[in-house]
């Protein structure tokens, strides 16, 4: 079994590099548009550079290292520059998968697309499978345009939708909500906490470990890859405040209204993860153990900012 990863630099690629080197019998490739993040802490990883919105680069790639599987997590994913930049958002999460399906179908290798919950309107979650997207942003638009490729093509493929993703990422430009309030709390900043969005948080190694099993059993369809535990940022802020000892009433209930946002933020989503868990033994961590982890993760580390 032989794996290429798209978007190695990233939160969910370096756990996936970090999760696929530790398996027997499986080759990995890195790819990113930049230059290889992971180079130190796995001097021995296989890596190319590869810009996926470029079809000739995608082409002669994947044409001379002919990966068995490949997991495609490389994507503009920051919903607020989407909505300002349609055209460089729909290149990178449009056009780029439609070069990678047309490859990967004439070279029959499994595609793993990942998508998210921001396809879906908010009006009712948490969603099965099976939910009518209907997004109300542009980013949202973007991806489901991608899933459409995806599920048109005649080679084998399985999407990975997922929902608010955190972690700890080596050389990561990007925070996460734990780590955010973390230090708020303790630098004695007061912070607004949107309470009327409803997400099921996932951990990034637990959408690593769903990549890997759909993967590993080159399974078909689309899955729902999140955890099942339907919070509110509130909600998931006083867990925070509480594993860290600290000051909650720092923390100010808000609604969405509260900031000026370009892009709209679907109400209510999250995933019901039962096809997951049944199909392929997906098993995610509770929010208070990502929590843990990511405490862990952090020690030691310079702060993470935007």
């Amino acid at each position: 079994m032989k794996v290429l990863i798209t978007g190695s630099n990233g939160l969910l690629g370096q756990k996936l590099v970090e999760l696929f080197v530790q398996q027997a019998n499986v080759d990995v490739l890195a790819t990113s548009r930049g230059a290889n993040k992971l180079a130190k802490l796995h001097p021995n990883l296989p890596f190319a550079p590869l810009d996926v919105t470029d079809g000739a680069q995608v082409r002669a790639l994947l044409t001379q290292e002919r990966p068995t599987h490949l997991i495609h997590t490389a994507a503009m994913t920051n919903v607020d520059e989407c909505e300002l930049n349609h055209e460089p958002c729909w290149l990178q999460n449009v056009t780029a998968v439609q070069h990678l399906v047309e490859v990967c179908a004439e070279l029959n290798i499994h595609l793993t697309h990942l998508s998210t919950d921001f396809i879906f309107s908010g009006a009712d979650g948490p969603l099965t499978e099976e939910a009518v997207p209907a997004p109300v942003n542009f980013y949202g638009e973007s991806k489901l345009a991608a899933e459409r490729l995806v599920r048109a093509s005649p080679g084998p493929w399985a999407i990975a939708r997922t929902v608010l993703v955190y972690g700890v990422a080596h050389e990561y430009g990007r925070t996460n909500l734990v780590l955010w309030v973390r230090d708020s709390l303790q630098a004695g900043k007061n912070i607004k906490v949107v309470d009327d969005q409803w997400r099921t948080p996932t951990l990034a190694e637990d959408l690593a470990q769903g990549c890997w099993l759909l993967a590993r059993q080159s399974a078909q369809g689309i899955y729902n890859i999140s955890s099942d535990e339907l919070l509110t940022p509130y909600a998931m802020a006083l867990q925070i405040a509480d594993y860290f000892a600290l000051d909650k009433s720092l923390i100010t209930k808000v609604d969405g209204s509260t900031f000026t946002q370009p892009a709209r933020r679907p109400a209510r989503t999250g995933f019901v993860i039962d096809k997951a868990r049944q199909e392929l033994g997906y098993r995610p961590h509770t929010f208070a153990e990502g929590i843990a982890a990511v405490a862990a993760q952090s020690v030691g580390q310079a702060d993470i900012r935007h």
